[in-house]
């Protein structure tokens, strides 16, 4: 089992650097960042995660220049998109973007996507709620693209270009790892056409149901008649609690992410102590 932290980068937290240096001299395997380009003022969505908004969801960094910070004090640590909205993003730059950060790192990204929860700031984007799957697709398809082929074309309903040079390609052949998160009907499809891991949100929950263990079991079967087992399987939310850790390994989780509160040094770095704990099981 390996280990790894999220949290999102503010302007009142820790800096990404000083933040990333110390998951990394802590042992940790990786540092994955959240994505929000911006929380419209005005919003019927409710917060993913139940309750009030947290302030870290308004006032965090832009995702690409914290990691790349990340990757210019780390060795050794993957680095992660947790997850990406690429629904919010331009496929051609999001693909030079993971692609030189990639390049930089010396090939330790991971690149997590995902559909999102907050229908005013895609629609701020000009994304149609009721499409963004589709356009996950295309724009996913469209960077595979760009990645791997020297002079790449794409053609769909919401992407088209013809004939473009990118780059740097990505150090990672033939592209970074794609971790598709979500957890709802048509998941697994989405996963398993167009990634390589999963990357569920377990909410710090314990019993059974909440852990997804059943979830996991029909991902295992259906990576299993694709040839494709075992499937990598990073759990985000992760409780922190050994029990349901090794649990979740028995299950096939291949990777733990604990959430952090976006807090100044003095706070994130005990913190980070005490998770560090969970390395040793």
């Amino acid at each position: 089992m390996q280990f790894g932290v999220t949290m999102f980068v503010t302007d009142y937290s820790i800096g990404a650097a000083e933040f990333a240096v110390a998951v990394e001299e802590r042992g940790f395997d990786a540092l994955f960042v959240p994505d929000h380009t911006h929380i419209p003022a005005a919003r019927t969505s409710s917060f993913a995660g139940g309750g009030d908004l947290p302030p870290d969801y308004i006032r965090n960094l832009d995702m690409f220049a914290t990691l790349t910070a990340a990757a210019a004090v780390t060795t050794r640590i993957r680095l992660g998109t947790g997850i990406c909205l690429v629904v919010e993003r331009d496929p051609i730059v999001t693909a030079k973007q993971v692609a030189s950060l990639d390049h930089l790192s010396g090939g330790r990204v991971d690149f997590g996507i995902g559909g999102g929860w907050n229908r005013e700031e895609m629609e701020n984007h000009g994304t149609p709620w009721h499409r963004r799957w589709k356009i996950v697709r295309e724009r996913i398809e469209a960077m595979k693209a760009i990645w791997t082929a020297e002079e790449a074309s794409y053609e769909g309903e919401f992407v088209n270009f013809e004939r473009i040079w990118s780059w740097p390609k990505p150090v990672q052949k033939p592209h970074p790892p794609i971790y598709v998160g979500g957890d709802a009907p048509g998941t697994f499809k989405r996963v398993l056409r167009y990634g390589d891991g999963w990357i569920p949100s377990l909410g710090g929950a314990h019993d059974s149901d909440a852990l997804k263990l059943e979830r996991f079991s029909e991902l295992a079967a259906l990576a299993r008649a694709e040839g494709r087992a075992p499937f990598p399987i990073t759990t985000n939310a992760t409780p922190r609690d050994h029990a349901a850790i090794e649990t979740l390994e028995a299950a096939g989780v291949t990777r733990c992410l604990f959430g952090l509160k976006s807090a100044p040094a003095d706070e994130v770095l005990p913190r980070l102590d005490k998770l560090a704990k969970f390395l040793k099981l």
